[in-house]
């Protein structure tokens, strides 16, 4: 009978550093490593600022509840945009419109000397009225009453785009409707200083106006 060879058992053996699938572990255990390390550093980066709550029309006073704090990874643009680690300075009004979520940049926003514009009351039409909101854009239509008109029965020229693109800052709920011939609401509007003054003649003069919503503004909400 041939005898049969007898299989020798083999030994384990320490890895060494010679294997290469111990050394290709190794690495992948250094740059997950690393790779964190530089995520949770970045994330230190972050800078508080503040971005618009809603919008916001130009020459609005603002106040900490006009804006949220939100933390944001900047680099070296933070400087560009209103810092959230210290209170908000008072008096500080916007010098244009901002859309609700929008970071505020440092240069829209300033002392009252800086602002530009100025709240002016309108009537308008009430239907007209009910499609605005605050931060609605409109353009101004002015329809001037014609030399001779007589009280009572007044002839309009017109209309006449008297300003264009501005902002509206509130209009007149409900309950504030006036009656007349037409029922009218008020709504008030941001006017570059400049514009304010032929603007209040034309009122005083009986002039109709109308404001047209610029589109892709801001709408009132349907009820």
């Amino acid at each position: 009978m041939t005898d049969l060879p007898t299989p020798t058992a083999s030994r384990l053996r320490r890895p060494s550093w010679r294997d290469s699938r111990l050394v290709v572990g190794v690495l992948l255990v250094l740059v997950s490593t690393v790779l964190g390390a530089l995520v949770v550093a970045r994330a230190d980066d972050r800078v508080p600022v503040w971005a618009a709550r809603g919008q916001v029309a130009p020459g609005q006073q603002l106040t900490e509840s006009d804006l949220v704090r939100v933390d944001v990874l900047l680099g070296d643009g933070a400087a560009s945009y209103l810092a959230a680690d210290s209170p908000l300075p008072e008096r500080t009004f916007a010098l244009r419109d901002l859309r609700p979520g929008e970071l505020v940049p440092a240069s829209a926003v300033g002392g009252p000397d800086r602002v530009d514009v100025q709240q002016v009351a309108l009537l308008v039409d009430t239907t007209s009225a009910s499609t605005l909101a605050r931060g609605s854009v409109v353009d101004v239509y002015v329809n001037r009453p014609t030399a001779g008109t007589t009280v009572g029965t007044p002839t309009y020229a017109g209309p006449e785009r008297a300003l264009e693109g501005v902002a509206v800052a509130r209009v007149a709920g409900e309950d504030a409707v006036l009656g007349g011939a037409t029922d009218t609401r008020a709504v008030h509007v941001m006017v570059p200083r400049a514009d304010v003054q032929g603007l209040v003649a034309d009122v005083d003069a009986g002039a109709r106006i109308t404001l047209v919503p610029v589109p892709g503004g801001v709408t009132a909400a349907a009820s």
